[in-house]
């Protein structure tokens, strides 16, 4: 509020005195009804998005690639599967993954399977895969 508060007073001096007191002060309400117009957008925008992580990432830091299998259902009841193949010492993500229960699947690249279990995914997170 305070740097509004400045930002209003800069404008002012810099109108050469054009204007008097109440049109600053409407040019100040303008400022701050746009200023939290753009904050209610952007909280409104994260509300409808509680269903979605953002992100799920996977760093591999074995000594090889490896294939990296998602599988699980939305709130529709639609199987979605998401395949990751990544490099020794790479990153790859899945963007805007339903929230839920997935199995997981490791499988190294002469296609042994490393590790294969369950997790559920409810926020962003950032997996690495290690010996």
């Amino acid at each position: 509020m305070n740097k509004i508060l400045k930002i209003i007073f800069f404008i002012s001096i810099n109108t050469f005195a054009q204007t008097d007191i109440q049109n600053i002060l409407k040019g100040g309400e303008i400022l701050v009804n746009g200023i939290s117009f753009f904050k209610n957008n952007v909280s409104e925008s994260k509300e409808t998005n509680k269903k979605i992580i953002e992100s799920v990432c996977v760093k591999n830091k074995l000594l090889d690639r490896i294939t990296f299998i998602l599988v699980g259902k939305d709130g529709d009841d639609n199987d979605i599967k998401k395949e990751l193949i990544i490099q020794k010492e790479g990153k790859e993500c899945v963007f805007e993954l339903p929230k839920g229960i997935y199995t997981y699947e490791i499988i190294l690249s002469n296609k042994e399977v490393f590790k294969k279990g369950e997790y559920k995914f409810n926020e962003e997170i950032t997996i690495t895969i290690k010996e």
